[in-house]
């Protein structure tokens, strides 16, 4: 896969598709610090395996995930090689028979693509439909890294500046889980 150089608080350049010009534009409104790398659509894991070891920080396993009812909806944030067990999270968060939620809720309730569910997205849920459930393990790293809302690009964050500006100014406050 061909991945650029690292750009340090600098979005890609041209035109964008709208959720990704939101997601720099919500980053630049925080003065969130963040560096940036650009490449091939990578929306499987493998994919973002490469993407990693240039940003030198595992990119976050995001799934978008919902009840059986479809009332319900979660965004899991995990280290990327850690095993998902649905009954051991739906467990510690008091929901039964948790599943992959539906695309179209993906882009209507976060404004993302399939591959490309992330915390960025959290800034369109303004009716907090999303809770967000983040492994203990992510949650403790020293840096966070996903997509701006689009697998074309991957961003390095702190997570400091994660829990302490993005949440708090996206209104998501998150549930820690243990996978």
């Amino acid at each position: 896969m061909e991945i650029s150089p690292i750009y340090h608080n600098s979005r890609p350049e041209g035109e964008l598709p709208a959720q990704e010009t939101a997601a720099f534009d919500f980053l630049d409104s925080l003065g969130i610090d963040y560096d940036r790398v650009t490449h091939e659509l990578a929306d499987t894991m493998e994919k973002c395996d490469d993407v990693s070891a240039v940003l030198g920080v595992d990119v976050c396993k995001n799934l978008f995930l919902c009840n059986r009812q479809k009332t319900n909806f979660y965004l899991l944030c995990m280290p990327p090689h850690k095993a998902f067990h649905t009954k051991d999270l739906s467990h510690q968060i008091g929901s039964a028979r948790l599943s992959f939620a539906p695309e179209e809720q993906l882009w209507e309730l976060l404004h993302c693509t399939p591959g490309s569910a992330t915390i960025l997205g959290l800034m369109n849920d303004d009716e907090n439909r999303v809770q967000l459930l983040i492994d203990k393990e992510t949650y403790e790293a020293e840096y966070f890294s996903c997509h701006p809302c689009l697998c074309t690009s991957t961003i390095k964050l702190k997570t400091s500046d994660v829990k302490n500006m993005l949440l708090p100014k996206a209104h998501h406050e998150p549930i820690v889980v243990e996978l």
